[in-house]
């Protein structure tokens, strides 16, 4: 099972009280962009500073989004975290922080799916109809035994366009079979 954190919130430019008067809003919003720009360059360290110092100046959602990305991308998982939960705090309907926290707590050193499960939850039913959400949900139920629960998101995912999730639907459908013959099985040998 494989995660990538998701950028389509990166850079916003804007914020609820953002004024092109104040000159520490100006600077946030340049950081923002630069490192997003470093970013697409692949420069994630440079990124990383202009996007922690946009927080500093002016601590919203997208710095706190944008810098958890690159926390992540250097295998920072815990800064990831921290900060991909910062910016739930800020913008609790971001389907995309919960997803890439999601992501977080699956591929760090400690993993914790039953927290992976809480937030993709979360954020499918913010965009139930996003299918790359109901696939990493559906990825991480199997990964932990939700068999009939992982082929449901599967079955969803394909439905809203990921191809790959057929092959999933098949496998996770012969393991649900394998797993009823051999209840079948333990069933018979307990009755003799």
């Amino acid at each position: 099972m494989s995660f990538a954190p998701r950028y389509p919130g990166l850079a916003s430019s804007t914020t609820p009280h953002s004024s092109a008067a104040d000159p520490a809003e100006s600077e946030a919003v340049y950081c923002l962009e630069q490192g997003t720009r470093l970013l697409e360059e692949g420069d994630v360290e440079g990124a990383k500073t202009l996007y922690k110092r946009s927080a500093e100046i002016n601590r919203n959602a997208s710095s706190l989004f944008n810098l958890g990305v690159t926390h992540y991308h250097l295998k920072e998982f815990d800064e990831a975290i921290a900060a991909w939960k910062e910016s739930i705090e800020l913008q609790p309907a971001s389907p995309d922080a919960h997803t890439n926290l999601a992501s977080a707590y699956i591929v760090s050193p400690l993993p914790r799916p039953d927290l992976a499960l809480h937030h993709l939850h979360i954020a499918s039913s913010i965009s139930p109809e996003d299918p790359e959400i109901a696939f990493n949900l559906a990825a991480v139920l199997e990964a932990t035994g939700k068999l009939e629960e992982a082929l449901e998101q599967y079955k969803r995912s394909e439905t809203y366009g990921v191809e790959r999730a057929k092959m999933h639907i098949r496998n996770v459908s012969a393991k649900i079979l394998a797993q009823g013959v051999q209840s079948i099985e333990n069933s018979g040998k307990s009755d003799k």
